[in-house]
């Protein structure tokens, strides 16, 4: 059998469809990952113990399992137990929830990072051990975690791919149904990759500008 990329085209709104699922749930859980990051970050540094112990737990939780294992427990598993999430409800928390881990990582290396003093000097102001978090130290901690935290929402679109066993219509699973009418499997897989490498190529760049505006108002 030959290739024959004239087939895509007339799928180019069911891929189109899929690769803005794709984006939304990227946007969805990566601000999940980033707000739940920065969360952990600061209750295992700073928390109370009977908070941050059980925290630090479940954050080693999502960092020692595969991600598709902890969607088919938030998805079978739950419904087990009278919880029942929708499907896409459940690729958005167990995605947001598996970055999540790693992010708190980069922030709690990156809050550690920045000088003691300026801690010191906004408590000597008169500062709130809250508002110095918040207004001083919590911004350049952001800063210096940017760029990680930015590969990790990279990663996390490429890994959207895997709600496809969910059903999810995203673009790997719109891809799939192209190909079960077609049978052109190179066609649609190859046209699939190419979407991700584009999306990807337009969120290193937004990324970049984040992260140099980011140093310049530093």
């Amino acid at each position: 059998m030959t290739l024959d990329f004239g087939v895509v085209p007339s799928y180019s709104q069911l891929l189109f469809t899929g690769l803005l699922w794709t984006i939304f749930v990227t946007v969805l859980a990566g601000s999940v990952s980033i707000l739940l990051g920065i969360a952990i970050a600061t209750t295992t540094l700073h928390g109370p113990k009977f908070a941050s112990l059980p925290v630090r737990g479940i954050s080693f939780l999502f960092l020692g399992t595969p991600l598709l294992l902890q969607l088919y427990l938030l998805y079978y598993g739950l419904s087990q137990v009278g919880v029942m999430l929708p499907a896409f409800w459940t690729g958005v928390v167990g995605l947001g929830l598996h970055y999540a881990a790693y992010n708190a990582d980069i922030f709690r290396a990156s809050l550690q990072a920045v000088d003691p003093g300026q801690a010191e000097a906004a408590r000597s102001l008169g500062f709130s051990r809250g508002a110095t978090q918040r207004l001083f130290i919590m911004p350049q901690a952001i800063v210096t975690a940017l760029p990680q935290v930015g590969n990790n929402s990279i990663i996390l679109l490429k890994d959207t791919a895997v709600l496809s066993v969910l059903g999810i219509a995203e673009l790997v699973l719109n891809a799939q149904r192209a190909i079960s009418e077609t049978y052109r499997p190179f066609e649609f897989y190859f046209t699939a990759a190419l979407l991700y490498y584009v999306v990807n190529l337009a969120m290193e760049f937004l990324l970049g500008i984040a992260a140099r505006k980011a140093e310049e108002i530093r």
